[in-house]
């Protein structure tokens, strides 16, 4: 990937409270293998994609700062504490500010980038919360989808950060897999439909079945 090609910024925002610990965890760790190898196996999306990994737990932090693929190392992903979905909104802004290359007159800028929120319960930080989801409308800094994993997803509190939410049954290994597969495929869909059609909308793959989208 050229130092001058636009490229497509993908971040993960992936809940590593208590609650996902055990099964779901480890699958959140397979899913990370599973989407690399499917993503470098993808010449379009090899060229284009970047992938950053922010998680959320009792705090936030970037895991993984915004790399090319084949250059991306898997970062160590354990699970406790609380949920802190506020805090992983405000550490999203700042790395796109920093990491997400702007338009100048000489060259033009990435493209908007895309997010994956993945969550199994309620934010636990809610005055943080606020403040988020107001600065990230009035930016309008990326594309944003929020996945809601289980019966304990607060539906209301993701439709305020995105009109883009969808809700699996569980945070089983199964229906991580199927995420997982889900993101994928919307980056490569992404990836070629912002090269034949530079200033359409973002594509995303279907839904996997058994996922429901939030109206």
């Amino acid at each position: 990937m050229s130092s001058f090609s636009r490229r497509l910024p993908v971040y993960l925002l992936l809940d590593c409270s208590g609650s996902m610990s055990g099964e779901p965890i480890e699958a959140v760790r397979q899913g990370i293998k599973t989407l690399l190898n499917e993503l470098k196996g993808d010449p379009q999306a090899l060229e284009t994609a970047c992938l950053s990994v922010i998680t959320f737990a009792s705090v936030a932090q970037q895991t993984s700062p915004l790399t090319e693929l084949m250059l991306f190392k898997e970062p160590k992903l354990e699970a406790s504490g609380m949920t802190a979905l506020g805090g992983a909104l405000k550490v999203l802004r700042e790395c796109i500010d920093k990491e997400v290359r702007k338009t100048t007159d000489t060259q033009k800028g990435d493209w908007r980038p895309l997010v994956f929120i993945l969550t199994d319960g309620l934010h636990t930080d809610e005055d943080e919360f606020d403040r988020q989801v107001e600065n990230l409308k009035t930016l309008k800094v990326a594309n944003i989808i929020a996945v809601g994993a289980g019966p304990y997803v607060d539906q209301a509190s993701l439709k305020r950060i995105t009109d883009n939410v969808l809700l699996m049954n569980s945070a089983s290994a199964g229906d991580m897999a199927k995420f997982f597969a889900w993101v994928s495929g919307s980056i490569k869909v992404s990836s070629k439909s912002l090269d034949a059609k530079p200033g359409a909308n973002i594509q995303l793959a279907p839904p996997p079945q058994g996922f429901t989208i939030v109206p």
